[in-house]
């Protein structure tokens, strides 16, 4: 990557039914382009929308500066379970380590669970007789024989990628790079994983877990990039190509190749991205970005103007998550990324009927093919899409600019079955699903606010993606969140996220000191910011454009789950160590209730983050001009709100058609990318940056 942003700028952001691509140029003109993703073939759908954009906007692709990328395929390949076959090589007694994880049950009084099958099983995991001592001592040192007996082992299964961990390691890094250089030599071609080089952090089972990630999706996702990049260049585009990482920053394509695990949460971070420009653009501080798309529903809360950063998550489970119940369900991965919380409810989830009778939405989604019943592309499954039809929200000829025509004869024939198994007619099967859609999403809410002690009454809504805009309000209601933001194409707003984000590097590393010590913590603060500062000039990026950011991973003595407190800009010493334990004790009441002053503490991690302040416009400025216009022609439909409510006769309207002042519900806005639900007794407007404000009584 490099800081040349010549030309027009090109974001694409792929999910689980539509890719969506935006383009930019330097005068502010905003082109955009919504067509069904391709699976397994993604870079098909990326081209052909990069295509279409083009062809858009009049530009050819020689023109494009700048390439900014979203996508699944390293999340994909480890919840399809079509990753490498991976080879593990361990510390002797630590094989394994996979299956004992964490010795927790995602839910304990589930008596059908099962955890997952490790990502590398038993037969290809192989063992050195060398340890890494809890202080860094070698004992024994690993034994070139041994070396070579492994990867003679490892020759004999086959494998295409493999992954080495060490216990200990993050005391002797160069000791695990060592062996993972010796049997690379051995076996040339095949790719290897260091577990430090992907997480150089505490934990055995994180650190080989998200190693054993990283090796799994490494060659799929190399083979995705060589395909898009190879696709580029023979349509003509010779701009870089900058990947979004599950921390929000931006990365090189090189350095993706190399470590695919920090691209897990690529498509959700870019929303996150767009929703933090969002909210600096409108003055809020507290914000929760919510994202429904065909597949998922995400969310994310913003405090202070900062998005919530995890120290780990899991993946591989149906969902990625980082906290709450499903923990212990997924793999284990210790990477920066945002704090996000994901569940299976979108446009696309199947409604169904469980053994006991009782319906169900998701987490199963229709996907882009077949898609949705009402698609006509081959579905047969009822969705929450042919329930939003049937019950009047969506356009009932075409959505997503008129690329997706819907037909709701189909719609009603998928809902049939559903209803007839509970007794019920068409529309309440499918304002029943719609219901059991709103409490899921209502606890994933809750899940990023009440549950980490913050009361979602002091935030405002971002509804945004493909489905999120028709849920917002009601979201809103259950909640008492007194606002909902609607953005500007709500439907490719995560893709407007990739032009608002800044070349970055995250690293987090260990910080090994008892009793707590000033001088420990600045010395690994420093070292890490001197690798993440030197990696962003090695990109090519000025110094003195790079700002960094400090926090901690801290918990008082005697517990394992740690909470993330902001280290103090400049030298750290012992007055700024008050500081960071005074913020220790205000994080821990808020999240749980109490707090111990003055009890021991431990500082378990650093984390150091380095960004390009690369001075770009916000994005958000140059949309509000796509939405300028005429109104349009009065148009109405039924839509149903409920068994209060009913059926009523409910105004279409443009975004163009609203006004500065608040108008009474209900409506139905329609976007060329989305929709706006309106229900009665929620006031609506527009905001001088073409946002739909929603004011909930």
């Amino acid at each position: 990557m490099s800081e040349n942003r010549a030309g027009v700028e090109v974001a694409v952001d792929i999910g689980g039914t539509f890719t969506d691509v935006v383009l930019l140029d330097a005068a502010g003109a905003v082109s955009s382009a919504k067509i069904l993703s391709t699976p397994p073939d993604f870079e098909a759908g990326v081209l052909a929308g990069l295509t279409a954009v083009l062809a858009a906007a009049g530009r050819a692709p020689g023109e494009v500066g700048a390439l900014f990328h979203g996508m699944t395929v390293a999340t994909n390949a480890v919840l399809e379970r079509r990753g490498a076959r991976t080879a593990l090589v361990t510390t002797a007694g630590f094989r394994d380590i996979l299956e004992i994880a964490r010795s927790r049950r995602p839910d304990m009084y589930d008596l059908r669970w099962k955890a997952l099958e490790p990502l590398v099983p038993r037969r290809r995991r192989f063992e050195v007789d060398q340890r890494i001592t809890a202080t860094g001592e070698l004992d024994p040192p690993v034994a070139e024989d041994d070396v070579r007996a492994v990867a003679d082992r490892l020759r004999a299964v086959e494998p295409e990628s493999v992954a080495v961990c060490l216990i200990n390691s993050y005391l002797r890094p160069d000791e695990e790079r060592g062996l993972t250089d010796r049997l690379r030599n051995l076996l040339p071609g095949l790719p290897f994983t260091a577990s430090v080089d992907v997480s150089a952090t505490m934990g055995e089972y994180e650190r080989t877990s998200t190693a054993v990630v990283n090796a799994y999706v490494a060659p799929a996702v190399e083979r995705y990039l060589s395909g898009l990049t190879d696709g580029l260049a023979e349509l003509g585009v010779r701009a870089p190509l900058s990947v979004m990482q599950s921390s929000g920053g931006l990365l090189g394509v090189e350095r993706a190749r190399r470590t695919p695990v920090h691209l897990i949460e690529s498509g959700p971070a870019a929303g996150v991205i767009a929703t933090l420009a969002l909210a600096d653009s409108l003055g809020e501080k507290n914000v929760i970005a919510f994202d429904m798309g065909g597949t998922t529903a995400k969310a994310t809360l913003i405090e202070d103007g900062e998005a919530f950063e995890a120290p780990d998550f899991e993946v591989g489970a149906g969902m990625n998550t980082s906290r709450g119940l499903n923990v212990g369900a997924g793999h284990a991965v210790v990477t920066p990324t945002l704090d996000i919380a994901e569940v299976g409810a979108g446009g696309g989830s199947v409604i169904w009927v469980d053994a006991g009778g009782a319906p169900r939405v998701g987490p199963r989604s229709a996907g882009a093919f077949p898609g949705p019943a009402s698609y006509g592309r081959g579905g047969e499954l009822p969705t929450l899409s042919d329930a939003a039809l049937v019950l009047g929200y969506l356009n009932p000829g075409s959505i997503a600019g008129g690329t997706q025509q819907l037909r709701p004869e189909l719609a009603h024939r998928a809902l049939a079955g559903v209803a007839g198994a509970l007794g019920v007619d068409v529309e309440q099967a499918a304002y029943g699903a719609v219901r059991i859609a709103v409490s899921t999403m209502t606890r994933l809410l809750k899940e990023v606010t009440s549950e980490r002690g913050r009361d979602p009454r002091d935030a405002v809504l971002a509804a945004f993606g493909g489905a999120g805009p028709a849920y917002g309000a009601v979201l809103a209601q259950e909640l008492g969140i007194r606002q909902v933001i609607v953005p500007p194409t709500p439907g490719l707003f995560s893709a407007v996220g990739l032009l608002a984000a800044d070349p970055r590097h995250d690293e987090i590393r260990p910080c090994v000191s008892d009793p707590i010590d000033a001088a420990a913590v600045r010395a690994a603060i420093e070292a890490v910011e001197r690798e993440v500062v030197g990696r962003l000039v090695d990109d090519g990026y000025p110094r003195e454009r790079i700002a960094v950011t400090r926090a901690a991973d801290m918990r008082y003595a005697g517990q394992r789950a740690t909470l993330r407190v902001p280290v103090p800009s400049g030298d750290f010493g012992p007055a700024e160590l008050e500081l960071l334990l005074d913020a220790l004790d205000d994080e821990h009441y808020v999240t749980y209730g109490h707090r111990k002053a003055r009890t021991a503490a431990e500082v378990v991690n650093v984390c150091v983050r380095a960004t390009c302040r690369t001075d770009r416009p916000n994005p958000l400025r140059a949309l509000a001009a796509a939405y300028a216009g005429p109104a349009g022609a009065p148009v109405a439909r039924r839509a149903y709100f409920g068994q209060e409510a009913g059926w009523l006769d409910t105004p279409v309207l443009r975004r163009a058609d609203l006004s500065a002042a608040d108008s009474p519900g209900p409506a139905i806005i329609e976007d060329p990318d989305s929709t706006i639900v309106v229900p009665p007794d929620v006031a609506m407007r527009m905001d001088n940056l073409g946002n739909v404000i929603l004011s909930i009584k």
